[in-house]
């Protein structure tokens, strides 16, 4: 194994943007490590997208207890790669995690409660081999536990220093902006939401995107190209080798219907007529918006990270081709 050596113009091609109206500034592309960095991944190709990632200016790297398969096995992956070929650099990178869904049995291994929520941030420093993360997030709303306890153990997850910043992921607008209220009231601010946004699947847009500008938190988008479907790899139809042919996968067959394949061949042609494959315009779509801070995606090989990395060098979409896009997703 080669001693890994940053490349030391890593930081002059990424733009980066202040998430929210907090001092922290993040790049506009982010790696999550949902997919691909799991126990039966191979762990010379997580290296080799880490690696890559980090020399093109990608900073953040966004984990969750609960990924790999199996649970956990993301974070201490990534815990070996950090010592590793990172420790020299833990400065330089904002990490993340979260707590939410299961991960143990019993009463206390999942949703929101004080108890979960903390042992689970305990067992991903260790898991990682770090006495703190840049962001904690609380993965999903409880319906049953009391918001001010979830939202108390994320503050004191902040003032014990076992994270800087607190966040929140899939949670409606009204239950962000009374976590922003509990939060700020204990001194600790919502730093960042991370929703599912996409092409199709724009539910954040009337309320969530407008609730994050009012209580100052940056926005995260997962999920960027649709599972997917927002490449080249569904223009002639499904592949053999797709997720919507793994019957755990969150992308199903039966989601992918000649209307989206037919907006699918259309959003590419609006991509090459512009210079950009379709992965790119749907990167540069998200970031038309000014509540978008970075946008996360997932990668199994170095080549898609170079591609999404590419679009930041586009011109940013013109009015017409935004009506056209809004066109084309309105058919």
């Amino acid at each position: 194994m080669s001693v890994y050596a940053p490349n030391p113009q890593r930081y002059e091609s990424l733009p980066y943007a202040r998430c929210g109206r907090s001092g922290l500034k993040l790049p506009r592309i982010s790696l999550g490590l949902w997919h691909n960095f799991g126990g039966i991944d191979p762990l010379k190709n997580q290296r080799t997208l880490l690696r890559r990632a980090f020399d093109l200016g990608i900073t953040h790297f966004d984990l969750a207890n609960n990924y790999g398969p199996p649970p956990g096995s993301a974070e201490s992956n990534f815990g070996q790669l950090l010592r590793e070929d990172f420790a020299a650099y833990r400065d330089e990178l904002i990490i993340s995690t979260k707590a939410g869904y299961y991960m143990w049995p019993g009463p206390y291994g999942e949703w929101g409660s004080r108890k979960y929520i903390l042992s689970s941030l305990d067992q991903s420093l260790k898991r990682m081999g770090l006495d703190y993360v840049d962001i904690f997030y609380h993965h999903r709303p409880d319906p049953d536990t009391p918001l001010e306890e979830s939202m108390t153990a994320l503050a004191d997850a902040v003032r014990s220093g076992r994270a800087l910043y607190a966040g929140v992921s899939n949670y409606p607008a009204d239950k962000t902006r009374q976590a922003a209220a509990i939060l700020k009231s204990l001194g600790v601010p919502l730093l960042i939401h991370q929703p599912k946004y996409n092409m199709f699947e724009r539910w954040v847009e009337p309320e969530l995107l407008p609730a994050l500008s009012e209580v100052g938190a940056g926005c995260i988008p997962f999920s960027p190209l649709a599972q997917g479907l927002l490449t080249n790899r569904y223009l002639q139809g499904i592949p053999e080798d797709s997720r919507a042919h793994k019957p755990s996968g969150f992308l199903k067959e039966a989601q992918i219907t000649p209307a989206v394949l037919a907006k699918i061949r259309a959003l590419n042609e609006v991509a090459v007529a512009r210079g950009n494959t379709l992965a790119q315009l749907a990167t540069l779509w998200l970031l038309r918006r000014p509540e978008i801070t970075t946008v996360l995606i997932g990668a199994s090989k170095v080549t898609q990270i170079e591609d999404i990395h590419g679009a930041l060098k586009s011109a940013a979409l013109s009015a017409d081709e935004l009506a056209r896009i809004e066109t084309i997703l309105a058919g």
